[in-house]
């Protein structure tokens, strides 16, 4: 497995949001993560990223014991999310954020500040990466003048310049209107040929036609994982999401 989750707990006082959940993703799989708003989903993702440590249980990263590590050492492993707040310089333009991103991975990268031509190695890849998520119209574009749209691709640029073997995406369409949340989904699809992803969306259409596999939670529980098939045909989860799978 490229990631282990085992028992996972967490709460905040005596909040309970996640409640020994056990899962696991092989190495180039879609799956999605489901359940009703406050089903702890979010929190998961903050666990099994370093921004939270868990109360109980393992996480194992590429083999690794990661239980408890901090955000940037998982990211330096090939962990990288994207947000439901966009995250990134809004002062800087769409190729430089992403050529930020690329630099951090560079060997010889001793500052991330530090200047790289664009006609080198970092130049081309971040340029590629612009090109992959659909923002070469907006290149030298401000970031903060974009569109919300472009706004979470250039998310998604940054999290794939860092070179991650696992994407995690919080609702990567939530807010977007119908265009630019088809145009999201088509980029997530072409991300999955790529890379290891883990979903978090509500848009149930789009979780059955692309995921290997499906977890469902509830009150921060699993009550079901299984192919889209077996998710759809599963009455637990029908009763949970009254009807609407």
């Amino acid at each position: 497995m490229l990631l282990q989750v085992k028992d996972l707990t967490k709460s905040f006082g005596n909040l309970s949001i996640l409640g020994d959940l056990t899962f696991g993703v092989r190495e180039g799989e879609f799956k999605a993560v489901i359940g009703p708003n406050g089903a702890g989903k979010t929190t998961l993702f903050n666990v099994i990223s370093g921004r939270f440590a868990p109360d109980k249980g393992t996480i194992e990263f590429h083999g690794k014991n990661v239980t408890g590590a901090k955000p940037h050492v998982l990211s330096g492993m090939g962990l990288a999310r994207s947000f439901q707040i966009n995250n990134f310089f809004l002062g800087l333009s769409v190729l430089d954020n992403i050529r930020l991103a690329v630099q951090s991975r560079a060997k010889n990268a001793t500052s991330i500040w530090r200047k790289y031509a664009d006609s080198g190695f970092l130049g081309e890849k971040a340029q590629e990466i612009i090109e992959s998520v659909g923002l070469s119209h907006v290149r030298d574009e401000i970031s903060q003048n974009l569109s919300y749209g472009d706004q979470r691709k250039l998310e998604i640029g940054l999290a794939m310049g860092t070179q991650p073997s696992l994407l995690m995406l919080d609702e990567p369409t939530s807010g977007m209107s119908r265009f630019e949340s088809r145009s999201m989904i088509e980029l997530v699809r072409q991300l999955s040929k790529k890379v290891t992803i883990v979903l978090i969306e509500h848009d149930i259409d789009f979780v059955m036609s692309i995921s290997d596999s499906i977890m469902v939670i509830h009150y921060g529980r699993k009550i079901a994982e299984g192919t889209p098939d077996e998710i759809a045909g599963n009455a637990e989860v029908q009763n949970v999401y009254l009807g609407g799978l």
